[in-house]
Formats: structure tokens, sequence, C-alpha cells
């Protein structure tokens, strides 16, 4: 299991950016995908997007394509998520997951961090 740290949130107006950065532990973090959610008060947690493990290829959930970005630097053990033209339904507390183990659930979490998006 792969220790996340997520760091970069806070507040910021409607219309504004943020990027999120996820530090990973372990030498091996080139061999695993990685993935943004998110998870608004009283709502269940949301799919945001995730990234291969080569950074090659990206898939975002309908509600931040065309304005969140994420991308990877494996050197740095590090996955980023650009926010961009930010809206107040976009507040919420956002982790990093990551997992290498070819299933379809993510065994590796971080702690997560809010991101208030005032109007």
């Amino acid at each position: 299991q792969m220790q996340l740290v997520e760091s970069g949130g806070g507040l910021v107006q409607a219309g504004g950016s943020l990027r999120l950065s996820c530090a990973a532990s372990g030498r091996t973090f080139s061999t695993y995908r990685a993935a943004w959610f998110r998870q608004a008060p009283g709502k269940e947690r949301e799919f945001v997007g995730t990234i291969n493990p080569s950074g090659s290829s990206t898939y975002y959930s309908d509600s931040v394509k065309g304005r969140f970005t994420i991308s990877r630097d494996n050197a740095k053990s590090t996955v980023y998520l650009q926010m961009n033209t930010l809206k107040p339904e976009d507040t919420a507390v956002y982790y990093c997951a990551a997992d290498n183990s070819g299933g379809s659930v993510w065994t590796s979490w971080g702690q997560g961090t809010q991101v208030t998006v005032s109007s």
C-alpha cells in the first residue's frame, strides 16, 4: 500500500484556479494508476478523474471535463489536479487515490484537502 499526502487546497473565488498535489511514498509509483475524488458535505464521494501509470491517458467526469486537468511527474512521485474556472459546486474535500493491483478497487487513499469556492 502506498502513502499519499494531498496539498494545495484552500479558499478561492468562483472563476479562479487551484492546483492540488498528491505526493506518494515509495519508488514504484510509476506502476500505479492514480485518481482524484471529491466529497461535498452531505454527499457521497464522487469520481473526478483518473490517469494511467505513464501519464499518457486521462479520463474525467462530465462535471469537470474541460476545466480540470490531471497530470503526474513520476520522477517526483506526484500527481496533480489543475482546477480552472472553479464553481461554488466544486467545494469539497478532494482525495487522491492510487492502485496497481489491476482490480477495480482503489487500495491507497490520501487524507484529503479542502477546497472551498466562494460565489
